[in-house]
């Protein structure tokens, strides 16, 4: 299940925040960057005007970090009520407060921030691992309207991802993330996915937060924590039609190929794909109600940027099983071909159903 994160400034927020579904609470300053942080003074008096409901992260402010003063602030969030604190990571950094950190890590949850658009070093994971961290973060460092899926491909998200379940820390998505990216993003399987901008008025980060977006996004991920229901009522209730949602003679390339000769070099391969996809009551301008074929584009490009691989039988099998993660799928068609082997081209067509009793309706 992946958790819903609001970033929030003060009680007011985070009640709205919390009546709208959020998961996580985040502490943050806006208007002062992925870290911008808040008064301690200010989190505590939240706490208090709301009660400590869920859970709560804060972020420690911009790097660089002096060791007493971080520590410091961690113990007086952690006193006020919070569970997570965000922190930069960089390699000096962590190797400057790297035992400061170790002592911290039992008593709250760090979350380290690697930001997509500043090359981020993702052999990080790891170090963040053995300190003691229970996250590492993947945002963007200038809040420009750049989102993550602009500074990073999805198979650079998903190899985030992998590498974080590898070392058992959470995954944590974040970078002005908008109501389409949702459905791509859960493709890598994020354990959260974080939000500001979207959750504000016109879209603008530093304004307040609105209570129908806070629902879109709300709806937008799927939901099986006890007490809450796994079938919306009214306008996104599923029913029994069903849409086709297609892609056509898409081209792209991939190393592919059994023979020796065939590795390290490009192929290009073309694709056409068909999703049988259940039909919502919504109408179609709902964003709930919409299966984007993005879902269909970046299954391909997350298995064919995962390296060679040997037959196409494999690339369609693993495009169907990504497509049939999204549960409002019922049968999958994919057809590839290579066009560098022959003078006109070979391939193969599969077509996969969701299992008998599997296909959830209304589960987003």
């Amino acid at each position: 299940m992946t958790l819903m994160l609001a970033s929030v400034v003060d009680a007011a927020e985070a009640e709205l925040a919390l009546k709208g579904g959020a998961d996580i609470i985040d502490f943050a300053d806006p208007g002062a960057g992925a870290l911008g942080a808040l008064l301690v003074e200010s989190i505590a008096k939240s706490f208090e005007a709301t009660g400590k409901r869920g859970r709560a992260s804060a972020a420690l402010g911009p790097p660089p970090y002096e060791t007493d003063a971080l520590i410091a602030r961690a113990h007086a969030l952690v006193k006020a009520g919070v569970d997570w604190l965000r922190l930069a990571a960089d390699a000096g950094g962590l190797d400057r407060l790297g035992p400061a950190l170790s002592a911290l890590a039992p008593e709250t949850g760090l979350l380290g921030v690697l930001f997509a658009d500043q090359a981020p070093d993702f052999g990080l994971v790891a170090r963040m691992a053995a300190i003691g961290f229970k996250g590492a973060f993947l945002d963007v460092g200038e809040k420009s309207g750049k989102r993550l899926l602009d500074a990073l491909a999805p198979p650079e998200i998903e190899a985030f991802s992998a590498l974080c379940r590898r070392h058992g820390l959470w995954c944590c998505l974040a970078g002005s993330l908008q109501p389409p990216d949702i459905p791509r993003l859960l493709l890598v399987e994020p354990d959260v996915l974080g939000f500001r901008s979207a959750l504000s008025a016109r879209g603008r980060r530093g304004g307040p937060l609105d209570a129908a977006r806070i629902t879109l996004i709300r709806d937008l991920i799927p939901r099986e924590a006890a007490g809450h229901a796994s079938s919306p009522d009214g306008d996104t209730a599923p029913t029994d039609a069903f849409d086709l949602i297609f892609l056509r003679d898409f081209l792209t390339a991939a190393e592919i190929g059994a023979y020796a000769h065939e590795r390290g070099a490009q192929q290009r391969l073309l694709f056409n794909v068909e999703a049988s996809v259940s039909r919502v009551v919504a109408h179609a301008d709902d964003m709930r109600a919409i299966f984007s074929y993005d879902v269909i584009l970046d299954a391909i490009r997350l298995v064919t940027g995962r390296g060679h691989i040997d037959f196409l039988e494999t690339i369609a099998e693993d495009v169907a099983a990504i497509v049939l993660k999204h549960p409002r799928v019922a049968v999958v068609r994919v057809r590839v071909e290579k066009l560098d082997l022959v003078p006109g081209s070979v391939g193969v067509e599969i077509r996969r159903e969701r299992p008998h009793g599997a296909h959830r309706r209304g589960r987003r």
